[in-house]
């Protein structure tokens, strides 16, 4: 089997250098992409902002009070997905096996590449030459010998940064760092992994195969390949997103009437990744699972796109209401999510929201 040469394209801190590079007084200023008020989310923040502790998905009014003097921009989707087609336009030319996550990031097989260049790093240095000359706009490459690899290496150099893993250097790259640079390995999988001794990926990788199997499911098996450096998933073209969840595992059970402000630090979340989408979700889902680890969900279907994160965290608060399970009732685990996707052409317009 050929080696895949891959690369993780991701732009960097993408809505908020739009917004520097379109006017000129925000450079160099820390500009905040988000709509003011108690329950809006920052949907980007730009490095100067970030030096303040601000980011993604948090609540606009914690970002105010981190940095009094940021600059609040409030969001121009229809901006940002024109730019984004730009870039894609960029990337076109290199290879036509292009995988995108979202208007910022996306992930390229260059095994073959349609300009005759002699590397995967090569490619990935005139891609970000490409973008910086034609749209005065910087983005960050991984290139790796898969998907997982080629992730984490365009984060290592960020902003406006290239980094390569060799096959040849896999295991020593991979096996120093922290657990929690492996994807999916939030805060309570790696408490979980350290209470087994794990803290790093060389750690994981010197549990068997069986035992990560027993205490982790499935995904426990997807650890084992990941510390080895094995991701055998190919760059799937134009596959669009069905979903868009985020979840959290409670360190005590919770009541539903508990997980209010749970519910909503999950809504924050998806609607900040939902905004990256260039389509608009139709259906909120919520997920529970009780200590039992029995599974339900709740789902509402909408006739127009949602508006605005409150929206969003109201409705999937609604839905506790058809859990039915009493209030005495326990969870374990709380999930958000949307689904049912449509392009904005195929999207009504909104009316008011259903009632209070």
């Amino acid at each position: 089997m050929e080696r895949r040469k891959i690369i993780h394209v991701d732009m960097d801190a993408f809505y908020a250098s739009v917004e520097q590079r379109d006017n000129p007084r925000l450079r160099g200023r820390p500009v905040v992409v988000a709509w003011r008020g108690s329950r809006s989310v920052v949907c980007a923040a730009s490095y100067e902002a970030r030096k303040f502790g601000i980011h993604s998905a948090m609540p606009s009014s914690r970002a105010e009070r981190l940095c009094p003097e940021a600059i609040f921009i409030p969001p121009d989707f229809h901006r940002y997905r024109n730019v984004s087609r730009q870039v894609r336009d960029i990337l076109l030319r290199h290879t036509d096996r292009i995988e995108p996550l979202s208007l910022d990031e996306a992930y390229l097989d260059v095994t073959e590449n349609k300009t005759g260049l002699p590397t995967a790093t090569r490619v990935a240095k005139v891609i970000r030459q490409q973008i910086r000359e034609e749209l005065q706009l910087t983005a960050s490459a991984g290139v790796a010998p898969n998907k997982f690899l080629a992730k984490i290496a365009s984060d290592w150099k960020k902003p406006d940064g290239l980094f390569v893993i060799q096959p040849e250097e896999v295991d020593e790259f991979l096996l120093p760092l922290p657990v929690g640079r492996i994807p999916g390995v939030g805060k309570v999988m790696q408490k979980r992994l350290e209470e087994v001794g794990v803290r790093t990926v060389g750690h994981l990788r010197g549990l068997e195969l069986s035992f990560l199997e027993d205490r982790f499911g499935r995904y426990g098996v997807r650890l084992y390949d990941l510390a080895r450096g094995i991701d055998n998933r190919p760059v799937m073209t134009d596959q669009p997103t069905k979903s868009i969840s985020a979840e959290d595992t409670f360190e005590r059970d919770m009541t539903l009437d508990e997980m209010e402000p749970v519910v909503r630090r999950l809504a924050e979340k998806v609607w900040a990744a939902a905004c990256k989408d260039p389509r608009q979700a139709r259906t909120v889902v919520l997920k529970l699972k009780t200590p039992e680890f029995k599974i339900l969900t709740r789902s509402y279907t909408l006739a127009w796109p949602l508006a605005t994160c409150d929206e969003l965290a109201r409705i999937a608060l609604r839905l506790r209401e058809r859990v039915g399970l009493g209030d005495r009732q326990r969870f374990r685990l709380a999930g958000v999510g949307l689904s049912n996707f449509r392009g904005p052409e195929e999207m009504p317009e909104q009316p008011a929201l259903f009632g209070a």
